[in-house]
């Protein structure tokens, strides 16, 4: 019994300490959803077209920052996924130990209970009622009999129950183990390619002499400010009147006090963020926590018409819905852009709107 004991206790204290490692920062596991993909993966050795077209090369970049945006997401996904899971393990494994302590305690009854039948002479309780010249010590033995043998069968019904619970906790916690495994693999192959892809862009900006590194940034600019103007050209700023809820303005506040803080994939502050990061963070802020992610974001909020937003709704970004950015007004939106760019302030209409959401649905504007 004790050899038992100490195995299933070393077992559940192993697992706790396991997951302590594994949830430690850069080493979680988790089971992500699988990681869309828009473009091919860039060549090993990206290089400048023959004829310097910087468009074209505007444009590979965001293929390149696009995808490693998706992987960042997926990334995450994987991140949060593991602490879920963490947690579960940890939770199976306090159970394994309560359990098994619980199982010695009835077991250790059910022994004294033999130890006591045999120090009154190994005669069952039936037979010494038998011998008894009393009547009333007859009925009230044949009382104790009846409870007795009720409470007989309940201890081992119990012990029964508890063996069965401590078998599923073990093979919960066995399942919950092989997503961990499977998940940190994943997670090693999304946080591969975010940095191939990031040193794939970096390296063909590396490749540009300085003055057309400042043609990029205003190609840059321009194509922004295109997409920017033909949103606005729709008429929709005159449609959009929401007035912020006492939250949203709490989460734009936070998200607003962050610019100029340095992008950085898989950040969630205080001094760096990615895109999801600061939007998931300016909320938790504001007491209505969401999910980590920008696809989950789009997944689980309330859905939104654009004419209907107000200032601190999300604009999801992408037909993948890989980038997300906080509305502040007035045609604006303040969001972490990509690697090399801090937390700035665009315009709403810059980039591709995949739709919109709300984290505090149920608060009315003010």
């Amino acid at each position: 019994m004790e050899t038992g004991k100490r195995g299933l206790t070393t077992t559940a204290v192993a697992v706790v300490c396991a997951i302590t490692v594994l949830a430690a920062p850069g080493t979680a596991l988790a089971t992500p959803s699988p990681t869309p993909s828009t473009t091919a993966s860039p060549s090993n050795s990206p290089s400048l077209p023959p004829n310097r077209d910087l468009e074209a090369v505007r444009k590979r970049l965001d293929r390149l920052y696009h995808d490693a945006a998706v992987a960042t997401d997926a990334y995450n996904a994987a991140e949060e996924k593991a602490k879920e899971q963490s947690a579960e393990i940890v939770e199976l494994a306090r159970k394994i130990v309560q359990g098994q302590r619980r199982l010695d305690d009835l077991k250790d009854r059910a022994g004294a209970a033999a130890r006591a039948q045999y120090r009154t002479g190994g005669l069952p309780p039936e037979a010494r009622l038998m011998l008894s010249d009393d009547p009333q010590q007859f009925l009230n033995g044949a009382g104790r009999v009846l409870q007795g043998q009720r409470a007989t069968k309940g201890l081992i019904g119990e012990m029964t129950r508890t063996q069965h619970d401590l078998e599923q906790y073990a093979k919960d916690a066995s399942a919950q183990w092989e997503k961990l495994e499977a998940g940190r693999k994943a997670k090693a192959a999304a946080k591969k390619k975010i940095k191939r892809q990031i040193a794939a862009a970096e390296k063909l900006e590396s490749q540009l002499e300085k003055q057309e590194k400042k043609r990029l940034a205003e190609l840059e600019r321009q194509a922004a400010y295109r997409a920017q103007t033909a949103w606005l050209d729709t008429g929709i700023l005159k449609e959009i009147t929401g007035k912020a809820s006492a939250q949203g303005k709490k989460a734009v506040a936070f998200a607003s006090a962050q610019l100029g803080k340095p992008y950085e994939w898989g950040a969630e502050g205080p001094d760096t963020f990615d895109c999801s990061g600061l939007t998931s963070q300016a909320w938790a802020a504001a007491g209505r926590p969401v999910p980590r992610t920008s696809q989950e974001q789009w997944k689980q909020l309330r859905h939104i018409e654009a004419a209907d937003m107000r200032p601190g709704d999300l604009i999801i970004y992408f037909d993948d819905a890989s980038h997300v950015g906080m509305y502040v007004g007035d045609g604006a939106i303040v969001h972490a852009p990509r690697p090399g760019r801090t937390v700035t302030i665009a315009g709403a209409g810059s980039m591709p709107i995949l739709g919109v959401v709300r984290p505090d649905a149920d608060a009315p504007g003010t």
